[in-house]
């Protein structure tokens, strides 16, 4: 008789298979999880605020999902909705120099830049009530139905006049070392922060999109200014990792272009710093593209002349010419500024602000035959006009007549102006300084071609009149007459203050993330020699003499107090009080991290 097969599972093994079956529900319940929270949306910056008016201001944030519905709650039990209207930055980028994720990293093929989809998100928050302060929170939701909802903050509409306020002057952050810890010593040492004015050079290379929002290096602009950052400093082989300050959550930003804030000629192939570096002038794209535009008429019948024509036309209106040359659309597309916004005047409590577009191209001053540089081209590009750099030439132009000096000329005339207590400008190349980057002098570049007796090019190079100095020929008498007291700018990395025989106050506070040489004693500013214009190498090359700190001047090597900070060890920010319209300056040395913050400086506005 047959015995059926006995199918009884053996205790022990039904054992391990239920084992193995809770392990893999495990596995598979972690692994839902883990999905849940990859695909969680995050907001890539803080909300921060813009263009307060009288009873109103703007908050803005971003993301990287363009998502379905975007909104900030505000009032005391955040009952209250305002809308936000989304908008997509049209050319943030990342390529292979870019500081950003591997998954981000392998997208990018054959060095080319890659887009970074990010959202901007503006709602206008209204009826506020001046020097009322209310909180607020922004949230954000995804295509996938699911919210993200930041911190609470607060808010306030645009101060009153008599208004007592504190206010951060910095600039030149640029993605460096210290601009973290500064800014982390700012709110630890100053009670609260009404407005930071920030006098150019925000991110290093405004392109790239990492720079702005989430460098790997844990101090992208965003961060470092709203107390995200993660970024270390290594200091005598001690490590310390901070975290920026929380700022520009609860205080409004007033920026002013830097050479920093403008991208150069536009290409899909060549590295965003090569594109940086690749500016253009307007004048030379126009002439390059007119030149082509006429080689197709010649080839053309009349019938067709006409046609050809506007075509060239149109595109040099609708784009051509801003591509070839060099733009601001990503700084312009971030911030929510006055109007006409590249420049612009604004009334914040006592204080009328006057911010200029005054910033050229910045090239090296060497001589090397292989240096597209301010004083000469490579010598390979001598029959390439179309890769000339045509020296340091100016972006906006600021000289008497043009239209930016005769919008500043009626601002200054304007009753807002006039009537407010404190009258600040703010722009980013220095009048005065003992920098480098003040040589040569703030004018349009005077091309000067060799050529051999067989018409063969022998050197470009390129003069800077003195005389012919827009800042301080065209723009500093104005400011003179309009009784502004102090003029604000950065761009030398270093800090340093003077003061007109008027007793108009300008001051550089540009020690922030890193440092540059001062050209003082033995250090000289590199000069090219056999040059038709005389060039200063030592001093402010427009006549003013440095003011010693009146408070805690550092010493130099000699024990001698120094008129300047440039020292990539100490980091420096200056704070404008205006109930006693005084402004204050402080250094952090980042080699002792528990040492105070040293107030070395102080100066009253008349």
């Amino acid at each position: 008789m047959l015995t059926p097969p006995d199918f009884s599972i053996p205790k022990r093994s039904a054992r391990n298979l239920w084992i193995f079956a809770v392990l893999f529900l495990i596995i598979i319940f972690l692994s839902l999880i883990m999905q849940s929270l990859s695909t969680t949306p995050q907001l890539l910056t803080d909300p921060f605020l813009q263009l307060p008016t009288a009873n109103s201001v703007r908050v803005v944030w971003f993301t990287e999902f363009v998502g379905i519905r975007h909104t900030v709650a505000y009032g005391e039990n955040l009952n209250q909705i305002a809308i936000a209207t989304t908008t997509k930055l049209s050319n943030t980028r990342e390529d292979n120099d870019s500081r950003v994720s591997e998954v981000v990293k392998k997208l990018v093929v054959d060095s080319k830049p890659i887009m970074r989809n990010i959202w901007r998100h503006e709602a206008e928050v209204t009826d506020l009530t001046p020097g009322v302060r209310i909180p607020y929170q922004v949230k954000s939701e995804a295509e996938n139905g699911q919210t993200v909802t930041s911190r609470t903050f607060t808010l306030s509409p645009q101060p009153t006049p008599e208004t007592p306020l504190k206010i951060l002057l910095t600039s030149d952050h640029q993605v460096m070392p210290m601009v973290a810890a500064n800014l982390q010593k700012v709110t630890e040492t100053i009670d609260r922060i009404d407005a930071v004015f920030i006098a150019g050079d925000l991110a290093n290379i405004p392109g790239r999109a990492s720079e702005w929002f989430d460098d790997l290096r844990g101090r992208a602009f965003f961060p470092c200014l709203q107390g995200r950052a993660f970024s270390e400093l290594d200091k005598n082989d001690i490590k310390t990792v901070y975290t920026g300050g929380e700022l520009i959550q609860n205080a409004p930003l007033f920026t002013a272009i830097g050479n920093h804030e403008v991208m150069g000629r536009f290409s899909n192939n060549s590295t965003l710093k090569e594109q940086f570096n690749d500016s253009f002038p307007r004048f030379a794209v126009q002439k390059i593209l007119t030149s082509k535009s006429d080689t197709k008429l010649r080839n053309q019948d009349n019938e067709e002349t006409a046609k050809v024509q506007k075509k060239a036309e149109e595109s040099l209106v609708i784009g051509e010419l801003k591509d070839n040359s060099f733009n601001t659309d990503t700084y312009e597309q971030i911030f929510t500024l006055p109007s006409p916004k590249k420049y612009y005047a604004v009334t914040f409590g006592d204080v009328r602000l006057v911010v200029l577009f005054i910033t050229n191209m910045w090239r090296t001053p060497t001589l090397d035959v292989d240096s597209k540089g301010r004083y000469r081209e490579r010598d390979r590009d001598f029959n390439h006009p179309e890769q000339w750099g045509y020296g340091q030439h100016i972006y906006e132009p600021i000289v008497k007549g043009s239209e930016q000096y005769n919008w500043l000329e009626e601002e200054l005339n304007s009753e807002e102006f006039k009537q407010a207590k404190y009258k600040v400008v703010m722009f980013h190349h220095p009048p005065h300084t003992l920098g480098d980057n003040i040589v040569p002098a703030y004018t349009d570049p005077v091309q000067i071609i060799d050529r051999d007796d067989n018409g063969e090019i022998k050197m470009i190079r390129y003069e800077y009149p003195k005389k012919n100095d827009y800042i301080i020929r065209d723009v500093i008498p104005l400011l003179e007459n309009a009784d502004v007291q102090l003029v604000f700018y950065g761009h030398s990395h270093l800090w340093n203050r003077f003061i007109s025989p008027s007793g108009m106050h300008f001051l550089e506070t540009s020690n922030v993330g890193n440092s540059y040489p001062a050209a003082m004693g033995e250090r000289r500013r590199f000069v090219p020699p056999g040059y038709q214009e005389k060039y200063v190498a030592i001093g402010d090359p427009n006549g003013l003499e440095p003011v010693m700190p009146t408070i805690a001047p550092v010493l130099g090597e000699d024990g001698q107090p120094m008129p300047y900070i440039a020292s990539n060890d100490l980091t420096v920010f200056s704070i404008f009080d205006t109930s006693a319209g005084v402004v204050s300056s402080y250094y952090f040395d980042t080699r002792k991290p528990e040492s105070e913050v040293v107030k070395f400086d102080e100066f009253k506005l008349k």
